[in-house]
């Protein structure tokens, strides 16, 4: 019998995150707001059954992700034999999950997919950018706090106006309309930004120069101890802006953290090697490794 899917509803947000929660390795894909913001572009829906949130894109074809809740509570080998024929494929399918399918269901080819893998870095590493490695990143930092007179606030729903229209300018300034990919990425920070409201758990930092917001990114914990970085965006005539934006959002946020040492989720890089040569520039402590699995 095949799963019964409906649109993503942030009706659900809160019943969705209690599942997520209960997941031993949260991605940054299955964020409530990742999934919401995402949903138009992938065509995502989600199915509530067998007590885990099953997930499914449409575009550009079928496609399963992986299912989110108590995994290893789970009668996967039952579970598969009613719901999925030979063939079916998932994909974003964290590194646990993928192991705990393979002990468990036969015939389950996996492959790790590298461009989907998430970059995991110590908060305390990217506030305090102690050492060599981290020398560039300090000097452009010094650079823009010398050059400029700013502000650093927290982003919340009374700014996102002014992050709206730093992404326009930004979208402009890529040519958005001509790349895919981007012209994506800018309608979903768009309908996340309009709905900032309605969104539980949000948060962010945005900086601004004589009353002009340069830079913004927008953020969430994942879990307990992970904080997921969605989106940062800088007017590249401001040198040092994106180095200082995400030293300086950390720095505040992580004054503000009860917990012990906090991780932070900068997401993939979808094998773009600009990206992911930025991405090693922080000096990631580990990848959350994702792979394609297929009955």
């Amino acid at each position: 019998m095949p799963v019964r899917f409906e649109p993503i509803s942030i009706d659900k947000q809160e019943a969705y995150a209690l599942l997520l929660a209960e997941s031993i390795q949260p991605a940054s894909d299955y964020s409530f707001v990742n999934l919401w913001g995402w949903a138009d572009e992938y065509g995502l829906e989600w199915a509530w059954e067998d007590r885990i949130v099953w997930i499914k894109q449409n575009v550009p074809a079928p496609l399963y992700w992986a299912p989110v809740g108590d995994w290893e509570n789970v009668n996967w080998k039952e579970i598969f034999s009613r719901h999925f024929s030979c063939g079916t494929e998932f994909t974003r399918v964290p590194e646990k999950l993928a192991e705990l399918w393979k002990d468990n269901i036969e015939q389950l080819s996996i492959e790790p997919v590298r461009g989907h893998f998430d970059y995991l870095y110590s908060a305390t590493e990217l506030v305090e950018l102690k050492g060599n490695r981290y020398h560039k990143k300090k000097n452009l930092i010094s650079q823009f706090v010398s050059a400029y007179q700013f502000t650093y606030t927290m982003l919340d729903e009374s700014k996102s106006e002014k992050a709206l229209s730093l992404q326009d300018d930004w979208c402009t300034w890529k040519d958005c309309d001509s790349h895919e990919i981007l012209a994506s990425e800018n309608r979903v920070i768009e309908k996340i930004l309009k709905n900032w409201v309605n969104l539980k758990g949000l948060t962010g930092g945005a900086i601004f120069v004589n009353d002009v917001i340069v830079a913004y990114t927008v953020a969430e914990m994942i879990s307990a101890d992970t904080l997921v970085i969605h989106f940062e965006k800088g007017n590249p005539d401001y040198k040092g802006v994106y180095q200082a934006i995400n030293n300086m959002f950390l720095t505040g946020f992580k004054e503000n953290y009860k917990g012990g040492n906090l991780l932070v989720n900068r997401e993939q890089d979808l094998d773009d090697e600009g990206l992911r040569k930025a991405k090693l520039s922080y000096n990631p402590i580990d990848l959350l490794k994702k792979y394609r699995c297929r009955l």
